[in-house]
């Protein structure tokens, strides 16, 4: 784990719209894409230890608008113009094309999980099988759990989280209008940065973390501020889905082999989504870890992930 990977592929792809999107290839063998979370956190070099790079051609890709995709929500409000799940899909369509991939190994992470099943049911016949770990689904009363139902878990930190946008009350109601008046003063360029640095906080309070812990992507301004942009400009349209939209359609990805990973004391995601889905969803198998592990970089995901990965035989 952590090992030096020898990057054989490093370019950007005009998707139109003023975007060019960044993604990176290593290993060799199946084709695998890594679609990160956020929306908006971009991809890290842990992301090639999910995957035996002798066995995998993995393609880490960076969403519209984050990592090192142009332009950037941190520089530009721009970078929210044609920004929709809807244009994402279409981004990892045209990078399959470009690459002459004929079906992916999806990993998704988080909201990587949420692009994945979307992609997935959009394009069923591009998709050989998918981990997951992390599960969200971006469903209304997921979005509601984490801006406001956890609030009773962490009162210290949501009461901070709700005074930066005192408008707007702080019962968890009142998610949605808390999550569009965060985006209107991200918006804003002179309430942009503590707007960003108070959303920030409150991601990485959940999880007994401070913005300013060293070595933390959370430490640079420019980080937060792209991250919080996108995020509330996701959320605040509900991902443009349908609420519930990934469940009810899963019928139509039912053929295609899953792993989801999930920790049961998760602060981010419930784990009734990955529950529900699997239920649901014939080919899909649901390993629940302990702890409060979220990030598919995290020390358990990671093993968890690799040995999932490990064992898919095409």
């Amino acid at each position: 784990m952590g090992r030096a990977v020898l990057h054989w592929r490093v370019d950007m792809l005009d998707v139109g719209d003023g975007h060019r999107v960044w993604f990176e290839q290593a290993g060799q063998g199946v084709d695998a894409l890594v679609l990160h979370g956020g929306p908006g956190s971009g991809c890290r070099p842990g992301h090639y230890d999910l995957f035996d790079l002798s066995r995998y051609r993995v393609t880490l890709l960076d969403q519209r608008g984050c990592g090192r995709s142009e332009p950037l929500a941190s520089d530009t409000l721009d970078a929210l113009d044609a920004n929709t799940t809807t244009h994402l899909i279409s981004d990892i369509e045209a990078l399959r094309l470009h690459l002459g991939v004929e079906a992916w190994v999806l990993f998704g992470g988080s909201w990587g999980s949420t692009l994945a099943m979307a992609y997935a049911q959009a394009h069923p016949t591009r998709v050989r099988a998918m981990v997951m770990a992390g599960v969200a689904t971006t469903a209304e009363r997921d979005l509601r759990w984490l801006y406001g139902d956890i609030g009773n878990i962490f009162p210290e930190a949501y009461a901070e989280f709700c005074a930066h946008v005192p408008d707007v009350s702080d019962d968890p109601a009142h998610t949605g209008a808390r999550v569009a008046a965060y985006a209107s003063r991200l918006r804003d360029p002179a309430l942009a940065q503590a707007a960003a640095d108070a959303w920030c906080q409150w991601e990485t309070a959940i999880f007994g973390g401070d913005i300013h812990a060293s070595g933390s992507r959370y430490a640079d301004p420019a980080f937060r501020l792209g991250f919080a942009r996108i995020v509330t400009h996701y959320f605040t349209h509900a991902a443009w889905m349908d609420d519930h939209q990934l469940l009810r359609n899963v019928g139509d990805i039912a053929h295609i082999p899953c792993t989801m990973i999930h920790s049961r004391f998760d602060p981010s995601c419930p784990l009734r989504g990955p529950w529900e889905l699997e239920r649901a969803w014939p080919a899909a198998s649901l390993q629940v870890l302990g702890g409060t592990s979220h990030s598919a970089l995290d020390a358990e995901m990671v093993s968890a992930i690799r040995a999932a990965t490990d064992v898919l035989r095409f």
